[in-house]
């Protein structure tokens, strides 16, 4: 299985760039729901959760990393990498891309409408949330069909910076204690807060997309193994922007939330719930600032899992049907990319306008809160064999962190899956 170094691979050795797929990726991982919770938990428990974003980058860098690794050391996909584990990962992503695809499209497209829906209210030159979310899903719909990945990523690159400028403004706006701030860098775990600080480290920036790194490696053409110390490089940088951003909302829990005394709650509302803080204490151009960054981390997610995950499953149907990763029907533009883009657009629409069926969210909460373990753990057996060169296979120390990574989602996905049956019965 092993791939060997070309004489090509190892010449002109390329120069990173700022904008590549770890922005990419990072950009897509960080939506409304994440923003959420780290505001809850800045303002719940202040700085004292620091620490844990800190690993949380620290861990995303070396999964995201590992995934980037296979494909750069081999050219193959890491589907291709799962398949060769036997028939079980099969068996496991293929019902999970489905569900995942139809109930993340409604959610996806109804939390971007909601800053739009606050921007223009009924009655002005607004319209109700459900007809701003299926203008989401066109427009994010039009730009995938008929964009090519660098057009892509520089939209992606605009977005991103309106979303990151707009929460580190605000962090600075809100004039945090230096001294305070850093002495959440000391590990300590708040009373009843376990899995909020678990939910912290692994959930902010962890979604299906960190395994879509390898794809667009190859969109971007970084799939060859004279590109290695690029990826790492490009993707470093991504996860410590990423972890600024996180770090920014922190503070903005802690600063502001906590400080105007308002409680916030899980979903999306809550960040319309800031807005308001925000307008009564800043005024109302900052409320509006707040929305349009609200927006981006939004619209950012759903190009990123349009082009993303429509890759990945382009790729598996590509192979389950004999054809191969290289096959035109399993890349970019291709047969199965465009179904699944469909499939992502427009039954979720369904969804928008009728209440999501428990068997669909159960499913779709298990199976989704057991793909980052999936991920993790099959790393170890895909960069530790022949199924990788020798000199790309993970060092001692990654094969650590990997399996601290795979024991975090391990506990996490088990929670969130219990946290998903409860809820889908009304527990």
């Amino acid at each position: 299985m092993s791939t060997q170094t070309t004489p090509d691979d190892t010449t002109d050795t390329p120069r990173w760039r700022v904008i590549g797929p770890g922005l990419v990726v990072a950009a897509t991982g960080v939506g409304s729901a994440d923003m959420v919770a780290t505001l809850v938990a800045g303002s719940n428990y202040g700085y004292m959760l620091l620490w844990a974003v800190v690993v949380g980058v620290i861990l995303k860098i070396v999964l995201v990393e590992g995934a980037g690794r296979y494909t750069v050391a081999t050219g193959r996909t890491i589907f291709e990498g799962w398949r060769s584990l036997g028939r079980w990962p099969v068996w496991y992503f293929a019902p999970y891309i489905v569900i995942w695809g139809f109930v993340y499209g409604a959610s996806a497209m109804s939390s971007t409408a909601l800053p739009i829906a606050a921007l223009f209210p009924e009655g002005s030159f607004g319209a109700q949330t459900w007809v701003w979310a299926v203008l989401t899903g066109l427009l994010g719909f039009a730009m995938i069909w008929f964009s090519k990945y660098k057009v892509f990523e520089r939209i992606t690159a605009v977005l991103v910076g309106l979303m990151f400028v707009t929460i580190v403004i605000l962090a600075v706006i809100a004039a945090p204690n230096f001294l305070e701030t850093i002495s959440g860098l000391v590990p300590m775990m708040p009373e009843g807060g376990v899995f909020n600080t678990l939910a912290l480290a692994g959930g902010v920036g962890g979604t299906i997309t960190l395994a879509a790194y390898g794809y667009w490696l190859r969109e971007k053409g970084w799939d060859k193994p004279k590109f290695l110390r690029v990826m790492r490089i490009d993707n470093t940088v991504a996860y410590i922007m990423t972890g600024i951003f996180v770090i920014s909302m922190l503070i903005v829990g802690a600063e502001v939330v906590r400080a105007a005394g308002v409680t916030l709650e899980g979903g999306d509302q809550s960040l319309l719930a800031l807005d308001g803080v925000l307008r009564e204490r800043y005024g109302d151009f900052i409320g509006v600032w707040f929305l349009v960054g609200f927006w981006a981390a939004g619209f950012s997610s759903v190009l990123g899992v349009w082009n993303g995950v429509s890759l990945m499953f382009a790729d598996f149907m590509g192979n389950v049907t004999g054809k191969g990763s290289a096959h035109p029907d399993s890349q970019a533009g291709g047969k199965w990319f465009k179904v699944y883009l469909v499939w992502l657009t427009f039954p979720p629409m369904l969804l928008l306008l009728l209440d999501q069926p428990i068997f669909l969210i159960l499913l779709y909460g298990f199976l989704g809160a057991l793909f980052m373990p999936f991920l993790a753990i099959t790393l170890l057996p895909i960069l530790n064999t022949d199924r990788v060169p020798h000199e790309y296979r993970n060092k001692w120390y990654l094969n650590v962190a990997l399996g601290i990574t795979a024991l975090l989602f391990i506990v996490l996905g088990v929670y969130q899956a219990v946290q998903a049956i409860v809820k889908a019965f009304g527990g």
